[in-house]
């Protein structure tokens, strides 16, 4: 099977399918990514472990952080506790919501999530003449980098560094 082929059918797959996690399985979310294909994640517990991504997503799906995974537990593992058995996409999320199935815990960090991507600022119809510059500088028409921490530094910081 070619590159593109395995592609198409491991996306149809996350895209396409409805998954309910069995009895050994759990939703986690992603904390941050070390490298090797590993993953740190949380339980809804607050318990925090490394999960590994099976060689079928490695190069054809990406996880960043913020993004909830359903995963098997591995009983040998000792830093790394499970692998990867589904990446769930926000209609997936809606759709446990709506079952019950998705752990309290988890809840308005989901809709935190799906509410920063739906809002995020759009760019201006017509770019405005360099003339027309205010005197106060706004930001809010930037994109978003939702991958970043947001960092929100306060005036009253900035004037204080500006004085001194």
């Amino acid at each position: 099977m070619s590159q593109a082929t395995k592609r198409k059918h491991v996306v149809k797959e996350v895209l396409g399918e409805h998954m309910v996690p069995s009895d050994q399985q759990q939703i986690v979310r992603v904390l941050r990514t070390p490298g090797n294909n590993l993953h740190e994640v949380e339980t809804a517990q607050g318990q925090r472990f490394l999960v590994s991504m099976p060689s079928k997503y490695r190069k054809n799906i990406w996880i960043k952080r913020g993004d909830f995974l359903i995963v098997d537990p591995i009983e040998e593992g000792e830093k790394v506790k499970a692998e990867i058995s589904f990446v769930l996409c926000k209609d997936h999320v809606r759709s446990l919501q709506k079952e019950g199935l998705w752990p309290e815990a988890f809840s308005e960090v989901a809709e935190k999530h799906n509410r920063n991507r739906q809002t995020q600022p759009e760019l201006p119809a017509e770019p405005q003449s360099s003339g027309e510059e205010s005197a106060s500088e706004d930001d809010s028409d930037l994109f978003v980098n939702t991958n970043r921490r947001q960092y929100h530094e306060s005036e009253e910081e900035s004037e204080e560094e500006e004085v001194a």
